[in-house]
């Protein structure tokens, strides 16, 4: 029993190097690359995940490069713009490997693991293109890239310009050369010397001003343009209520013209009718008279007062023998 445990441990270590000799996988995330005597010939590249069956090192081996995107960063470089100025600029750009084959012949001299290609791919190829990108700046003035304006910032446009150096074209691309596809290139800062700082600074002082006193400009015009539609409804609005006014005032004066005559044929009547008034005038205030029954309008209220009335006759208050 013993001998027979003892065999089956030694047949699980042997399975477990012959696994490890004889196979391999590849994960989703990652692409390999298998080689005979160092050499990656067709059907090398293993892009499918799952489990593969090779022989033996030295016979063969397998790199496996990872798929998904990295980054390099580019250290501070010094800058000119278009208008003289200097600019310190700091950039990155991603990648990913899409032709394993060529990445492998490119960068396996620097060692047998693929971190090593990595690495060397990314110091030796891919931060000098980055760096060499970084040139494109040249072609933009401070302004464009630091702008207040609603057209905005051209820093997009520099990164794209900046891509398309990367990448390069033709038999010299990062693809077709090196197996390597450019996703992106960007500004991941920017700084200022002294001099360079003041003449941004001075130059958004004047850009806020020429805005501010736009802005200004714009809202004088337009208080203007109310104040003048304003005063032009208004005198139109008191064009037609003078006239409208006139119109009524023209109608009452000739309605009133028949009682006037009236007023004149009669003023003794029309004495009476202003003394009633005033009567009702007084009684709605609800005041309290005290005055002699001689008074215009009073001498109604003697007992007397229309005994000396012939009959038929309008009583008259004007002043009778001297007397009121």
């Amino acid at each position: 029993m013993r001998k027979l445990l003892v065999f089956m441990v030694v047949g699980v270590i042997v399975l477990a190097l012959a696994s490890y000799m004889f196979t391999y996988t590849v994960r989703f995330t990652e692409v390999g690359v298998l080689t005979t005597f160092g050499k990656a010939g067709e059907g090398s590249i293993k892009t499918e995940p799952g489990l593969y069956f090779k022989w033996p090192y030295p016979f063969q081996s397998v790199t496996k490069y990872d798929t998904r995107i990295r980054i390099v960063q580019a250290r501070k470089e010094s800058q000119q713009t278009a208008d003289d100025r200097q600019l310190v600029v700091e950039a990155y750009c991603t990648y990913r490997v899409v032709d394993p084959r060529q990445f492998f012949s490119r960068f396996s001299s620097a060692g047998d693991r693929a971190a090593d290609h990595f690495k060397f791919a990314e110091d030796n190829t891919l931060r000098a293109a980055l760096r060499g990108s970084l040139a494109e700046t040249s072609k933009f003035k401070i302004d464009e890239l630091f702008s207040t304006s609603p057209d905005g910032s051209r820093v997009p446009e520099l990164e794209s310009r900046m891509a398309s150096v990367i990448r390069g074209s033709g038999n010299e691309s990062m693809r077709a050369k090196y197996g390597i596809e450019v996703v992106s290139a960007g500004i991941s800062g920017i700084n200022f010397p002294a001099s360079t700082s003041r003449a941004v600074f001075e130059r958004m002082e004047s850009e806020r001003d020429r805005r501010s006193t736009e802005l200004t400009s714009s809202g004088e015009a337009e208080a203007q343009e109310i104040t003048a539609s304003a005063e032009a409804n208004a005198a139109i609005i008191k064009s037609f209520a003078e006239q409208l006014a006139s119109e009524k005032r023209a109608r009452g004066e000739l309605e009133a013209a028949q009682y006037v005559k009236q007023m004149s044929d009669e003023p003794g009547f029309a004495e009476f009718l202003r003394a009633m008034e005033f009567l009702r005038e007084a009684v709605a205030k609800r005041v309290t008279l005290v005055v002699g029954s001689d008074w215009p309008g009073f001498k109604f209220f003697r007992p007397d007062a229309l005994e000396k009335v012939p009959d038929g006759e309008i009583p008259s208050i004007g002043f009778e023998g001297g007397e009121r």
